[in-house]
């Protein structure tokens, strides 16, 4: 075969391939789309027959242990356990796990809530590191309020610590640096209530807080943010978490609860060992392993989620911060692919194995390698003239409009649910970001993707520093 055959063939392999690709992806998200709605319509339907009084005025509620890791978090740690405490909500303790700070988020914590130590016989249920002393509050009014101090183990190390520490049933596993609505622990408790299947786990909507503003951590505007980065991610967290995660629950094959803010029952995270220290996507991997757990057991159960706008949170607002979050996020969605590897396309997990796992090999780790590729051999063959511009040019065409349709699809499901953005200016700058996004936004995060890929194969396991600005800086008078 000569060097002509060889590249005309390898042409007509590579747009054969991303032509089938494309066509699966598409497939994929219209299906998600279908059951997104379906999944959104039931809730509602429930939720009008929902009275919360009775879930916050009953002694018999759930109790629960809300964890809340604190590592460097002095800028928002104040305000953000002032919200905590005032979670509407009877049965509730709040820990908050000093993972050994370098700043002054212990001592601000200390004298903000009057903590002073207590003897504490802590059961190491889950592998963490050493607590060296537990704090409770002197004052009554904090007295929800338990503070850990531990050496310093990394987030999941300090969620472990945290289910060591605490008595309830239910632990609900948050980022210290959100805002919770301050019913949202009334909402996140349902599907235990409701389902006549063993709910391990319940995920709720996160909405990105940057520009909103707060008055004593608690929400009191919501804003469209006016700077790039976070803009961008409003609409992405549209397509997540409305369309993707609602309809893979509808389905019962969520795999992943955000570690901004999610609901677990205590007995199956101890059962299955808490949180592995061994990545950086302890939130997947977790979910995942308890899924498995459970189909070991051969017992029904549901992975749950609640489309309501219940946790808000501070998101990277330059691509140098965004770029290492998204690298850490596929870092860890390939470490649980290939931890948990015996899942895919294995019919004793159902959904899961069958359906899930597939997809997030297929079209979230694979997406940015093939997509990468895709430009590369594009350059290539356009440089040897191999490159049929009208095709080429309508098949972009194509994937532009349907990019456009799907983040479409995404604002009305933030319309039909429970809208935050109602202002007129809120839905120019999402149809404007949806338009703009393929071209500006998306290629950024493949980028961070690649070197996601990268730095797994060199076997990089940190996390990279997250800088905040803080939520004091948008609090209102």
């Amino acid at each position: 075969m000569n060097t002509f055959d060889f590249l005309q063939k390898s042409y007509l392999f590579v747009n054969t391939f991303i032509f089938i690709y494309a066509i699966s992806v598409s497939t994929f998200y219209i299906l998600l789309a279908i059951f997104a709605f379906k999944g959104m319509r039931r809730y509602k339907l429930k939720d009008l027959y929902f009275d919360k009084r009775i879930i916050l005025s009953s002694e018999y509620s759930p109790a629960l242990s809300l964890i809340a890791p604190a590592y460097n978090e002095s800028l928002t740690v104040i305000d953000n356990i002032r919200s905590l405490l005032s979670l509407h909500y009877s049965n509730l303790e709040v820990i908050i796990v000093n993972d050994g700070s370098k700043d002054d988020t212990l001592q601000k914590c200390i004298e903000t809530f009057e903590m002073e130590p207590v003897d504490f016989a802590v059961n190491y249920a889950v592998n963490s590191k050493e607590i060296k002393t537990v704090y409770k509050a002197k004052n009554p009014a904090y007295r929800r309020l338990v503070l850990v101090d531990k050496v310093n183990g990394g987030k999941a190390d300090a969620l472990n610590a945290g289910i060591n520490i605490s008595a309830n049933k239910h632990i609900v596993c948050i980022d210290v640096d959100c805002i919770i609505e301050q019913d949202a622990l009334i909402h996140m408790i349902k599907p235990f209530l409701e389902s006549e299947e063993r709910v391990i786990a319940t995920g709720g909507v996160i909405r990105i807080a940057n520009e909103c503003e707060f008055r004593n951590g608690n929400i009191m505007e919501v804003n469209m943010p006016t700077s790039f980065f976070p803009r961008h991610q409003v609409l992405e967290y549209l397509r997540a978490f409305l369309m993707g995660r609602m309809a893979w629950a509808e389905i019962n094959g969520l795999m992943l609860i955000s570690g901004a803010f999610g609901v677990f029952d205590k007995e199956i995270v101890i059962a299955v060992g808490g949180y592995d220290h061994k990545t950086v996507g302890e939130d997947m991997e977790l979910v995942v392993r308890m899924r498995k757990y459970m189909h070991q057991k051969r017992e029904k159960y549901k992975v749950a989620f609640v489309p309501e706008p219940l946790c808000w949170t501070e998101a990277p607002s330059s691509n140098k911060i965004l770029s290492r979050q998204r690298n850490r996020w596929t870092r860890g969605t390939i470490e649980t692919i290939i931890m948990h590897k015996d899942i895919f396309m294995n019919p004793k997990y159902g959904v899961m194995g069958m359906i899930s796992f597939p997809f997030w090999v297929i079209f979230e780790w694979f997406a940015p390698i093939i997509e990468f590729t895709g430009i590369f051999l594009l350059g290539a063959m356009a440089f040897f003239g191999y490159v049929n511009w009208f095709y080429f040019w309508l098949f972009l065409t194509l994937v532009y409009c349907f990019s456009l349709f799907i983040s479409t699809i995404s604002i009305l499901f933030e319309e039909f649910s429970y809208p935050q953005y109602r202002k007129i200016s809120h839905m120019f700058w999402l149809f404007f970001t949806a338009a703009t996004e393929p071209f500006l936004y998306h290629p950024l995060n493949t980028w961070a993707a690649i070197r996601g890929n990268w730095d797994i194969y060199r076997g990089k396991k940190t996390w990279g520093e997250m800088t905040r600005t803080g939520f004091a800086s948008k609090k209102t008078k």
